[in-house]
Formats: C-alpha cells, structure tokens, sequence
C-alpha cells in the first residue's frame, strides 16, 4: 500500500490500509486515518492530522508552514476531516500562533487544481474551490460554498454558507450566506436562486431571503426600520434570520 520510493517520518502515524504514492513524502507529527488514498509526487508535513477516506492527488502540499513572515516556527496544526478531494497542486498550509493555531477544513469538499487555503482559515463542510481559488489568512468559508474558478479571497473575510462567487471574484469584503456575488472587486448580485433551489429551499423561502437582500443592501430606509420590517419573516425562517444576522455582524463590511 505504501510504495517503496515513499519517504516517511518515524513518527508519523497512519493507519494499515493508506495507500502512499511514488516518491511522496510524509513528515513529523502526521496523522493519516484509514481510507486514505495519496498520490505520487504528494507532500504531507505536520503537525498535521488526515481524516478518513480522503483522496489527495499528486504534487499536493499538504500542512506545510504558513506563508506568513511572522511565522517563526511554532508548532501548529492543519486538520482536514473525512472524504475532501484535492487535486493536483492544491496547497493547504498549517496555522499561526497569532491566528488561532490551527487551519481547520471540515469534509466531503473539493479542491481543483491549484487552489490554495492559506494559514488560519476555517473551512466547513460540502465545498467547491474551482481550479486555483485562494484563500489568504483568517478566511472563514461555510458549508456548501462554492468558489468560481480564479477567486481570490482577502484576509479576515467571511463567505456565508450557500453562497457562490463567480469565475474571477476578487473578495474584499464579506459575502452572506444564500447570494452571489461576482466582480473584480466582487459584489453581491442577488440571491443563489439557482443553487437554493437544488439545495430543496422552497420558492416562498427564496422569496422571502431575496425580500431580505433588497431591505438590507440595497434600501435606504434607517437600519432599525429595515430590521423592524425583516422581524416577521426572520420569526418565520431561520435562514432569513442568518442572512441578517450575518448582516448585522460583518466586521469587514458586505460587498455591496
């Protein structure tokens, strides 16, 4: 299962049925669990802790040191969970100390070639990063995000869960969960009607999440009479109630 030209730590730990490709390289501190397949050409450097069933493609980087100038080697972690595809030249780098110490991505994701998940993000579940999406430091991206082709996202900024951006998105600023944004710089455009509605959200639900993205981006009305508008329909939805709060919370601002 492990192939001879394979060059791997002592103390790395990986479970019995992990398959390792040629010529990869697997360092100090790695946690592999079974299931495990790694292509050739593949480097996996710890601390770092593998989760089960995942499929790593050859000439990824897997937990290597964050591109940070500030890191001066302190021991931090990268945790990917169960079931992600990485793709050829995917690179996802271990946390910083000034972070939180960790770079954290859930499960069943996808990421095409060239992508990239830089030092401090916190990745959820069911994703999509179309050949070379970036993150920078401290992103924090929600389930079911899908990240067009070439997106590069700014530090500190938060994709809301549900939400797509386009081929090309240059991301500055926060994008709520359910909408779609696009633009060099990118703005929120209207709501993910398309993906909603493959996701089962019902038309009077998508109706209501489009009501409150014209309220809030797009009225001039004062704050407080918007939010006294949005009350009922945040009462009644909970996902009319995320999308404000989102709203509500962004310290980076919405891309609008």
């Amino acid at each position: 299962m492990i192939h001879d030209t394979a060059i791997i730590d002592a103390s790395a730990q990986i479970a019995a049925d992990v398959e390792i490709g040629a010529y990869s390289v697997i360092g100090a501190d790695v946690e592999i669990a079974s299931g495990t397949v790694i292509g050739p050409h593949v480097v996996v450097m710890g601390p770092s802790k593998i989760g089960h069933d995942n499929r790593i493609f050859q000439f990824s980087s897997i937990g290597e040191a964050p591109q940070d100038k500030k890191y001066q080697g302190e021991r931090t972690w990268l945790e990917l969970g169960d079931r992600n595809v990485i793709r050829e030249f995917v690179t996802l780098n271990r946390g910083t100390d000034e972070g939180n110490g960790k770079t954290i991505i859930g499960s069943d994701n996808l990421f095409m070639a060239y992508s990239h998940v830089a030092h401090d993000c916190l990745v959820g579940d069911h994703t999509v990063f179309a050949n070379a999406a970036s993150l920078s430091g401290h992103v924090e991206v929600g389930d079911y995000a899908i990240l067009g082709g070439f997106t590069s996202v700014h530090q500190f900024t938060q994709i809301g869960r549900k939400s797509f951006c386009g081929l090309g998105s240059v991301v500055t600023q926060d994008i709520p969960p359910f909408s779609t944004a696009a633009g060099n710089r990118a703005r929120v455009i209207g709501i993910n009607k398309e993906g909603l509605k493959r996701k089962g959200f019902s038309a009077e639900l998508i109706r209501a999440l489009h009501k409150s993205f014209r309220q809030l981006l797009k009225s001039r009305l004062a704050k407080e009479e918007i939010l006294a508008n949005l009350k009922p329909l945040c009462d009644k939805y909970p996902e009319v109630a995320e999308f404000v709060d989102f709203v509500k919370k962004s310290k980076r601002g919405i891309a609008s």
